[in-house]
């Protein structure tokens, strides 16, 4: 450790150039090869066995009364854009963090070091580029969607009825229900720490998060209600950003588990919903199945239904 060496001496000026040796580096290295790996693994593959559990029973949400063959513009360009700047580079980073993580463990076996060697340079490339653009859409759909996914009362009436999947009809939502204003407020919290802890990675020993963290709630007395005494704040420029990089990978497998349900009840699990995403006009028999109350204010808007093809016979 740096204290223990006093006359230490080092080309490079950084704060962790004195730092010989540290004790949790080994610690953290475990962890990640394993727990994380296997856990975080776990999680994925036990959300993609729960949807297929609930297709098998539930199968396709379907619109109960036909389509009416009209549609209403229920997301603008610009919306779309946004949603798809964050589900577009959310995969791309997921595939490339999950390579960093994994990769050294499944892929040199199977094409080699120099191979990997390869696929690992251009990952980080592209995870540490690709992440300003997710960044970027995490600001303009919070931006563009705050004001429709601030809970009120017909949420409770949604959550008490479970959304109407198990039952005929849909309860009354505005543009967004419930369950989709879950899926934006851990879209929007998830992402923003993913994307504090990344910009520590990015630039390394400039931002720390872990340290104050850790005296500010010792501060609080929250240790000490737990029944853990003082925690030591005190952390080494490599211990930081060890904690850095475990809560990044943490909070990323658990918001990919959260997109794995999304992608799958905007496609596969619901007839007409990838369509509010795709052209951004959707049906009015499914706009007034699923978020009747929004559907009746853009008709009385618009005086009339925005004209798609004609009602089907």
């Amino acid at each position: 450790r740096a204290d223990a060496l006093p006359d230490a001496r080092a080309s490079n000026r950084g704060p962790a150039a004195k730092v010989l040796m540290q004790d949790g580096g080994m610690w953290w290295l475990n962890f990640r090869h394993g727990p994380l790996l296997t856990y975080g693994s776990l999680l994925l593959g036990v959300t993609v066995v729960l949807m297929a559990i609930f297709y098998l029973i539930r199968g396709r949400i379907r619109i109960e009364h036909g389509r009416a063959g009209i549609t209403i513009e229920r997301f603008k360009f610009i919306e779309r854009f946004g949603h798809w700047l964050i589900a577009s580079s959310f995969i791309l980073l997921a595939i490339t963090g999950l390579l960093s993580l994994a990769g050294r463990k499944l892929l040199i076996p199977l094409f080699g070091h120099e191979a990997f060697s390869t696929f690992a340079i251009a990952g980080k490339w592209i995870h540490n580029n690709v992440s300003w653009a997710f960044m970027l859409g995490l600001v303009m759909v919070f931006v563009m969607w705050i004001v429709h996914n601030l809970p009120d009362r017909t949420d409770i009436n949604w959550i008490l009825k479970g959304g109407g999947i198990f039952g005929k009809g849909h309860p009354p939502a505005k543009k967004f229900n419930a369950g989709q204003k879950l899926i934006f407020w851990a879209v929007i919290i998830l992402g923003t720490s993913i994307s504090v802890s990344g910009i520590s990675l990015l630039f390394p020993f400039e931002l720390t998060m872990f340290e104050p963290t850790l005296a500010l709630l010792n501060d609080m007395g929250v240790p000490q209600l737990l029944g853990l005494g003082t925690i030591d704040a005190t952390l080494t420029p490599q211990e930081e950003m060890q904690y850095a990089q475990l809560w990044h990978a943490v909070i990323s497998f658990v918001l990919m588990a959260v997109i794995i349900a999304h992608i799958y009840i905007g496609t596969l699990g619901m007839e007409g919903a990838f369509e509010a995403m795709g052209s951004g006009d959707v049906d009015l028999e499914w706009a007034r199945e699923h978020h009747s109350i929004w559907a009746d204010e853009v008709v009385a808007k618009q005086g009339k239904p925005a004209s798609g093809t004609q009602p089907a016979e």
